[in-house]
């Protein structure tokens, strides 16, 4: 009986580990749903510097905190499923590549692309990287999603500039972080106490 009782709490830990937040348009329904979120977001912010209604908009659009996320198939004659056109996976679709430099240089050698914590890291480090690399202001979403999409290279060389879907989509991640801001400014006092969680 004991067995079972574990085993069913176990089961129930990894579905709500994995699941994605019932309102992902209110980050203050999300950090209160998902305990746990507000303090690596957090963590994030202080490590790198990206506030984190930019980086939870970001995953946002890539994943809609989905933790094992891929890219969908490509249709072959318009239904016969294809291969996928990259490796992107999890919360950040990080690419393969971009995920072993971010491990090196950050020193989190055991991060995995399914994991919030380190996913959510990622995307900080990412956008610190493209202040580092291309200027960007960490507070700058539109540009700072412009080159997590097309990558440092590729947004030097403005290869966004003839995308008008990837600007549209930019756009719409900025006023998302805008909106989770909004919404963090109500919330903030409360989850910085811990009493969010507890009802206090």
């Amino acid at each position: 009986m004991c067995r079972l009782a574990f085993l069913l709490l176990v089961f129930c830990l990894v579905g709500c580990t994995t699941s994605p937040p019932s309102n992902v348009n209110n980050i203050c329904d999300i950090f209160e749903e998902k305990r746990g979120w507000y303090g690596d977001a957090r963590d994030a912010q202080k490590e790198w510097g990206s506030p984190i209604p930019v980086m939870m908009a970001i995953m946002h659009q890539e994943s809609r905190y989905v933790a094992k996320a891929k890219p969908p198939r490509k249709k072959i004659f318009g239904f016969i499923p294809g291969p996928r056109p990259s490796d992107a996976y999890g919360y950040s679709q990080a690419k393969k590549s971009t995920w072993k430099e971010y491990k090196r240089n950050a020193g989190n050698y055991g991060a995995d692309r399914d994991d919030f914590s380190d996913a959510i890291d990622f995307i900080g480090w990412y956008n610190h990287q493209s202040k580092r690399r291309s200027g960007i202001s960490k507070r700058d979403t539109y540009r700072l999603y412009l080159a997590y999409h097309e990558g440092h290279g590729g947004y030097n060389r403005g290869s966004y500039k003839s995308k008008g879907w990837l600007t549209d989509v930019a756009r719409k991640v900025e006023r998302r972080a805008g909106s989770y801001q909004q919404q963090l400014n109500s919330c903030e006092k409360s989850l910085d106490k811990g009493g969010w969680f507890f009802g206090w």
